[in-house]
This record gives C-alpha cells, sequence and structure tokens, in this order.
C-alpha cells in the first residue's frame, strides 16, 4: 500500500436515513478503487460493510465500519454509518473524526425524518457536508422535489452541482455544472463518455451554473470581486471557493448518484479527493484543559479512540485517529485518562473486517490496533512528556429504560460482564443495578437497539434475558403531625430485649421553625442519599434513655425510611423529636431501641395523613406540525402537563410534564404515532403528589405482594 500524507488523506462519513443507500456506495467505492472484483448487495448478504451476522440478518447497517480507498493519489477513509436513530452512537462517533459528511438523499422519498436528525449532528460538530441524490434509477425518483425538499429543511446553502438528464429504469446521464459537461453511461457502466451539454439543456444548465458560481463568490470577497469584474470564475477558482466553503461549513454542493447501477461514484470520488477539505485543513482540536492540537504529522504523536469492538477469538479491536504526529508500529504511548502505558504492537487499515497491517500511521488518518489493556472509547493516548486530552464524544442520553433478568439462575455475574463489555463497546448503553428498586436497569435508544442487545447477549454470550416493566421510584412523605409511643419488650431466658421510645413526627420544610415545647438536646440534619431531609431532634431530659441508644432510635429511622410504610418506597421531609422513652437496667441495648424507633416510626408515619409521591418528567417533543395534534392527544391520555411550544429548526417543540410512570415504552409509542417522524428529549424534573385512588391502588398492591413487609 503506497504511503500518503496528511494532505492526501480524506475522511469521509456516509450518512442518511436507513435504506438510503450508505453500504451500497460504499461498495461501488470499494469497487471503483480496485480494492474488490465484485460489488456486493444488501440483498445477497456479501458486501463488504454489513460483515456481521446481526446486519445479514437484519439487512441493515447497526454498527459503523471503517473501510478505505486509494484513488488518484488520494486515500479516502470510509466511515459507514446506521441509519436509524436507535444507533446514534455509531453515528456521533463515526461524525467525530471524520472531516466531510456525505449525506445520501433518496431520490424517490427524498429528505427523511433521519436526514434531519443527522443534519442537526453535522451542525454541531460544523463538518464540511455534501449532499448526493441517491437512487436516481428507482421508478419513482424526482431530483427537483428532492432538491427543493433540501433547501426548505437545510437552507439555500445547498447547492446544486449535478443534476440527472433522466431518471428512473433509463437513467444513464448527469449534468455537471461545475465543469459544464455531461457524463453519459452506457450499458455496461463503464468509465463514462464525457460530452457536451445538449443544446436542451443549456439554459438550465447554464443558470444552475450562475447560482453555483454566485453562492460560491458570496462566501470569499476576494472571488466576489473577480466575479463582478469578469462575470465568470474559472473551473480552478470554484473548485477552491468551493473548498474553503466546504471548510467553513458555509456550502453544501449536491451530486448525483445511482449506487446500485455505480453511476456517478468515480466522478463523486474525484471531487472528494480535489475539493473536500484533509484533516490537516480542518480547525485545531480542542484540548480538555484549554489549548488546541494542531493536526502536523511533524508534533508529538496523539491519537484519541473513538470505537471499540471485541472481536470473537481476537480480542479487543481499538479504532482511533491520529490527531497529531505519525504513530507506529512498537509505540508507547501514555493513556493521559489512566496514566498507563499502552503499546501499540500491531496497526491496521481497514476494510470492512479484514485488516491490513501497515507500519505507520500519520496525522488525519484513521486505523485501528489490537489487546490494548486498559484504554477505551473518548481516551487520549499520547507520547510520554506530553499532557494532551481531546475533548470527548458527547453522547446522547437514552430514551427507553426496562428492567433485565436472567432466565437462567446463577449467572448474575456471568451477565454483568457481559454487560460491561456491551458498554464498553457501546458507550450510548446504561446499565444500572438499583438496590431501590431490586432490578437491574437497562437504559438505551429503542426497540431496535433493545433488540440488538438480546441477540448478542444471546448469540454471543449464551446468555437468555428476558425485559420487564422496571419499578417506579416513588417517595413518601406525610402531611400532618403525629405522635406514637412504642415498647419493644422481648424475653427468652437469660438477658431480654427493652426499649420504650416516644416520638413526634411532622412534615419537614425549609425555613420551619424549631419546636418551643420540648427541650432540645440535640439536632441532626441528614441529607438523605435519595434525596429529601430528615430532620432529628434529641428531646430527651431526665436520662429516661441513655445517652448512648440514641443514635440507636436513629438507626431504626433510617432503616424504616429505607423501606416506607405504605409502599415500601424511600421517605422524604420528615423531622422526628425523639421526647421519652424507658429503659431496663439489664435488658436494654441497641438492637432493642433500634426496634422501638423503627416500630414508632412506622405508627405515627400511618397517623400522619401519608402522602405517595410520583416522580414527574419534563418532556420535549419535536415534531413537524401536521403530527401534533396526535402527540398532544398521547399525551394528555398520559396524565402529561402541556406547558408550552417553541421551534427548533423545522421542527415544533412540544414541552409538558409527564409521570414517570407514564412514560415506559414512549419512544415506541411517538415513533409508532408520527411513523418515525418525531424524536423527544426527557429528563427528571421533580416529585408530586399521586391522586388519592392511585395512591390507594398502590398501597393494596404492595400489601398483596408484600405482607411480610406491611408487618414489619
Amino acid at each position: 500500500m503506497p504511503d500518503f500524507d496528511s494532505n492526501h488523506v480524506k475522511n469521509i462519513v456516509l450518512l442518511g436515513h436507513s435504506g438510503s443507500g450508505k453500504t451500497t456506495l460504499a461498495e461501488s467505492m470499494l469497487f471503483q478503487a480496485g480494492l474488490i472484483q465484485r460489488r456486493g448487495s444488501i440483498e445477497e448478504k456479501n458486501t463488504t460493510g454489513d460483515y456481521t451476522d446481526l446486519e445479514k440478518e437484519r439487512g441493515n447497517t447497526i454498527f459503523s465500519k471503517l473501510l478505505h480507498a486509494p484513488w488518484e493519489g488520494y486515500k479516502i477513509n470510509i466511515l459507514d454509518t446506521p441509519g436509524y436513530d436507535d444507533f446514534s452512537g455509531e453515528t456521533i462517533s463515526a461524525l467525530r473524526v471524520a472531516d466531510t459528511g456525505v449525506i445520501l438523499l433518496n431520490a424517490s422519498a427524498g429528505v427523511e425524518v433521519g436526514t434531519d436528525i443527522i443534519w442537526e449532528y453535522t451542525e454541531q460538530f460544523k463538518t464540511p457536508t455534501i449532499f448526493v441524490v441517491n437512487k436516481l434509477d428507482h421508478e419513482k425518483a424526482d431530483f427537483d422535489q428532492t432538491i427543493q425538499e433540501a433547501k426548505n429543511h437545510f437552507g439555500n446553502h445547498v447547492v446544486v452541482v449535478q443534476y440527472p438528464m433522466n431518471t428512473g429504469a433509463g437513467f444513464n446521464s448527469i449534468v455537471d455544472v461545475l465543469n459544464m459537461v455531461m457524463y453519459k453511461y452506457n450499458a455496461e457502466n463503464e468509465k463514462p463518455e464525457k460530452l457536451p451539454i445538449p443544446a436542451s439543456e443549456k439554459a438550465r444548465a447554464e443558470e444552475l451554473h450562475k447560482e453555483l458560481i454566485e453562492s460560491i463568490a458570496s462566501n470569499d470577497e476576494t472571488l466576489m470581486e473577480k466575479y463582478f469584474d469578469q462575470g465568470e470564475l474559472t473551473e480552478d477558482e470554484m473548485k477552491a471557493g468551493l473548498h474553503l466553503s466546504m471548510t467553513r461549513h458555509e456550502l453544501f454542493p449536491v451530486f448525483c448518484a445511482s449506487a446500485l447501477q455505480n453511476k456517478g461514484v468515480a466522478r463523486l470520488m474525484s471531487y472528494i479527493d480535489n475539493v473536500v477539505p484533509p484533516a490537516c485543513e480542518m480547525p485545531a482540536q480542542q484540548l480538555k484543559e484549554g489549548g488546541t492540537l494542531e493536526c502536523d504529522n511533524k508534533g508529538a504523536a496523539c491519537i484519541f479512540i473513538y470505537k471499540t469492538v471485541n472481536e470473537p477469538h481476537i480480542g479487543e479491536l481499538s479504532f482511533f485517529k491520529v490527531y497529531s504526529g505519525t504513530v507506529r508500529s512498537g509505540m508507547e504511548l501514555v493513556n493521559e485518562s489512566t496514566g498507563v502505558t499502552e503499546k501499540l504492537n500491531q496497526l491496521y487499515v481497514m476494510e470492512g473486517n479484514k485488516r491490513i497491517n501497515v507500519n505507520e500511521l500519520i496525522a488525519g488518518d484513521i486505523g485501528a490496533t489490537l489487546k490494548l489493556k486498559n484504554t477505551h472509547v473518548n481516551n487520549t493516548l499520547h507520547e510520554k512528556g506530553k499532557q494532551l486530552e481531546l475533548l470527548p464524544i458527547i453522547f446522547p442520553e437514552p430514551t427507553l429504560s426496562v428492567a433485565l433478568a436472567n432466565n437462567k439462575k446463577g449467572e448474575e455475574e456471568k451477565l454483568a460482564s457481559a454487560l460491561h463489555q456491551l458498554k464498553e463497546e457501546d458507550p450510548t448503553i446504561r446499565v444500572e443495578v438499583s438496590a431501590e428498586l431490586g432490578q437491574t436497569l437497562l437504559h438505551c435508544h429503542g426497540d431496535m437497539h433493545l433488540s440488538v442487545i438480546k441477540w448478542k447477549l444471546l448469540n454471543q454470550y449464551h446468555l437468555d434475558v428476558h425485559y420487564m416493566k422496571p419499578k417506579i421510584a416513588y417517595r413518601e412523605t406525610i402531611r400532618s403531625k403525629a405522635e406514637a409511643m412504642y415498647r419493644h419488650k422481648k424475653q427468652s431466658g437469660g438477658s431480654g430485649q427493652f426499649g420504650e421510645v416516644s416520638i413526634r413526627l411532622e412534615p419537614w420544610y425549609e425555613g420551619m421553625p424549631e419546636p418551643t415545647d420540648l427541650n432540645v438536646r440535640g439536632k441532626e440534619i441528614i441529607d438523605l442519599p435519595w434525596g429529601g431531609k430528615l430532620v432529628y431532634y434529641n428531646c430527651i431530659v431526665g436520662g429516661v434513655i441513655d445517652a448512648r441508644f440514641i443514635p440507636s432510635v436513629l438507626k431504626g429511622l433510617m432503616e424504616k425510611m429505607h423501606s416506607g410504610p405504605i409502599t415500601g418506597s424511600y421517605v422524604i421531609d420528615v423531622r422526628v423529636c425523639l421526647y421519652d422513652g424507658k429503659m431496663h437496667p439489664v435488658d436494654s441495648n441497641d438492637l432493642s431501641f433500634k426496634i422501638a424507633g423503627m416500630m414508632a416510626f412506622k405508627d405515627a408515619f400511618n397517623k400522619a395523613n401519608p402522602l405517595l409521591m410520583e416522580p414527574v418528567m419534563a418532556l420535549e417533543v419535536l415534531c413537524p406540525d401536521d403530527v401534533t395534534g396526535s402527540i398532544l392527544g398521547d399525551l394528555q391520555m398520559r396524565r402529561g402537563i402541556m406547558e408550552g411550544f417553541d421551534t427548533e429548526g423545522h421542527f415544533t417543540v412540544i414541552r409538558a410534564k409527564v409521570p414517570h410512570a407514564e412514560t415506559y415504552q414512549y419512544s415506541t409509542s411517538l415513533r409508532s404515532l408520527t411513523q418515525g417522524r418525531a424524536r423527544f428529549r426527557m429528563k427528571f424534573d421533580h416529585y408530586a403528589p399521586v391522586s388519592p385512588d392511585l395512591q390507594k391502588k398502590l398501597t393494596e398492591t404492595y400489601k398483596k405482594e408484600t405482607p411480610e413487609m406491611a408487618e414489619a
């Protein structure tokens, strides 16, 4: 494989809604570069990119892939990505290391919802972007409608560089308004003829040529002056202007293709070589502690891990981009996050699942290495003696949560290990072992994401699991004051147990006045780990309870607050005054007063008008205008309270507060309700009282399911 300097390495990421043809385009690019002799297809399950068993089974891309294609003296690194938002983590990590986004638009479907979501990611990263209108051979292809939709969604900086002479089954000609020629393909799909633009197309081509020049010139004062003076720009000047505008994320050229028929692909690759910016011309990378890092192959070696994959029988494969310097086989680099020195025993460039050994990779290039000891996604590795840490990838928050359990007992440790490995490969997964709920919770990004996780657990780790609805983390508190006395007495031969306490229980609130009718001897304010407060007063006088037993009473209170009296939920925001009691000179001990405190708390709580609180989520739904009515109706059914509307780009934003208990599988319902055209953000907002009917129902359910706890 030839060596390439930093100026001749181009990193592109293929983006687009599922079914737009990304994997097929990648296949055609590899074919054009001579890396494969026969193009695979999705239907035949033999593409270079979708090589995993799961992707072959499902017929779509699930994991981002790294490919490469040498072309006309350049190396094009190709990152193929999934089209579903369930796998957005794969797309975002690929975008992080790519230097140009190639967004495919399906000519028969126009701008689809996945494209809108992906566009937001390119805006976030300010990624130079090309649009490719693909599937122009489809019988329902409509190039003009697709372009109009693209301009409506992404603005007038979307500018046509190519348009098709014809679409549908007979698609064979592309007019290029940059160099003002027509490319005509023969039936054998060999190299196209380069022909003059037919007279019938001259007017349209010249109009689009003028629009292209004006768009380019408007972003460069020097070119604008030349255009005003001469009324024209040369092809080289236009390319230079496009290059500058793309680097600044100011212009988005549109190309034509039928990836399936391999038409328009070579021209696109040549444009990538000649016009799109290499990594060394992109803005310097921001460092976590301030400052920047230039992409310079003469600088200190520095790589960033953007993806890891656990390959069966091989080990962990770490994918990285070289952001500075040159890395070589056998080089030792320091992980800035862990301080561990890692040795790069082997370096690879990738062709799907095929690893090709190389001796070195320079700044701007992307590659992989095996078996790093303690390195993960988002880690920066650099030369010894340096302190370099690049900003991490910010992955989106999960939108779907389920409880997960083994179908076979005794495999808990095996499941925990498998989930840890899955999290290493996919940082968008979150696993939470909830002591409060007594469940293992899996947080992810939708039903497809869930099904992929389950498939991996079964087929890679041989674990049979099932998903359940998660329990809700309710909170218990009180609305009025109550007092209770409890005597714990037990005699079973020898030393017995005796402890008696009297307490006052009250709702606590900020700024609450101190008790004036009791003799306060001590006060503890406890910030509870689950939120809220417990304020504990020692009001014992006359030594009726020895000072050494006061903390034991508190332990009993806290134990009961871990499992509240009405539903077993955590208790919050109460004030307890211990004001009286009795003890025995022989039988009193810590355990006796702990039990007495716990049972007195339970009795007082049940007298103090108990209140069950439920978590309420702040929900933002981003959707097109025409589906807002359906979404609002659904939210009302979920006990949602509307808070207002806003706009964000081309979306209407619906803001609401919705009880957490009503949000289970909301992502699935929203996708069904809007045909996948809406998405949402959700986070915890506050706790609010449940209705009396619901409180009664939940309390009765708790007593039936856990009678021993209800009696405790």
